[in-house]
């Protein structure tokens, strides 16, 4: 009989680590949080030089697969992968097999064969991102699951309330408008509470979940609320996702009257934000939208080094220290 010999540990090929994933912001703790800030002001402060492009993912495949329309999140993970010097590869539903009737599943596994490092992924159902992460072996970034999530929309409007006032804990946010059909708001809820916020949602009572206080937030149908808070936070209307026939409210031009942000609604100094796309003069007033006070252009600019720090950490893990010592790389 051949002899049978057990090979040594050390002779082994090493492990891959385990794959990680943003799904959600549940799944994130408050160090985690913090050290995805801390490296995006690394970042922040890296992309000041002249040449703005760094080494520390040169070599790995980002796949931005996009079964939604999306201008500032699909357009930020592509320029966050390429400041990183990743590859990147793009896929839209429109014009893709998905019109022929392929599923999630065979699509996913198709892309999962050019072996992508990362997969951002967006679309219109609920849990989408997760099955994603069973049927390939890449890190998954949920970019937006129907009405559920959108963590990285979360964690920038944290950087972003983190650069303007210098802290979160003890802010007072109010959160105003649709928020039944709100990925966005469900996110910031859970990661306003980790970090020790005050969150208030105001909005037309049947755009008000039932038993979302659970998250850690208070509700009101009064307008007049937005007055207390440090931030006002402003959510349009997702028509896209009402169930047809529904009337949540009377008229788009009650719920202006009613609900709109608009500038006698506002303290001076007050600050506004608004994760787009907005719809001016309906739940935002044009004058409030352009006014100083106003972060939505500081969201923007906020989204590609928070996206590039979610990119770094899923693909490194490594401590703020490291990352400083890897943007000084030559590339």
């Amino acid at each position: 009989m051949a002899e049978i010999r057990l090979m040594r540990d050390d002779l082994l090929p090493p492990k891959a680590p385990p794959r990680r994933h943003l799904i959600s912001i549940a799944g994130l703790t408050r160090d985690d949080v913090e050290r995805l800030l801390a490296t995006a002001r690394s970042f922040e402060r890296a992309l000041e030089r002249e040449v703005k492009k760094l080494p520390t993912l040169r070599g790995r495949l980002v796949l931005n697969l996009f079964f939604e329309s999306s201008t500032r999140t699909s357009s930020s993970f592509e320029l966050a992968a390429k400041r990183l010097s990743a590859d990147t590869m793009s896929f839209k539903a429109s014009g893709s097999s998905v019109e022929k009737g392929e599923s999630l599943k065979d699509t996913a596994i198709t892309l999962g064969a050019y072996d992508p490092d990362v997969i951002v992924i967006r679309h219109a159902h609920i849990g989408a991102p997760a099955l994603v992460a069973g049927w390939t072996s890449a890190h998954v970034v949920n970019a937006g699951d129907g009405k559920h999530q959108h963590p990285t929309q979360a964690l920038l409007d944290l950087y972003t309330l983190s650069a303007e006032f210098g802290k979160i804990d003890g802010l007072h946010v109010a959160i105003v408008g649709d928020v039944l059909h709100s990925r966005v708001a469900r996110s910031n809820i859970q990661a306003l509470a980790l970090m020790g916020a005050r969150v208030t949602l105001v909005g037309p009572p049947a755009l008000i979940p039932r038993g979302i206080e659970a998250l850690g937030c208070e509700t009101t149908t009064e307008i007049g609320a937005i007055e207390a808070a440090d931030v006002v936070y402003v959510l349009r209307m997702q028509r896209e996702r009402m169930l047809e026939g529904a009337n949540y409210v009377p008229s788009l031009r009650e719920y202006t009257a009613r609900w709109g942000v608009t500038p006698d609604r506002l303290r001076p100094g007050q600050k506004v934000m608004h994760p787009g796309p907005m719809n001016r003069g309906v739940e935002i007033d044009p004058l409030v939208a352009d006014a100083a006070d106003a972060l939505i252009e500081t969201q923007v600019r906020a989204g590609l080094v928070t996206r590039m720090a979610v990119l770094y950490d899923l693909l490194t893990h490594g401590p703020v220290a490291v990352q400083a010592a890897a943007m000084h790389e030559v590339a």
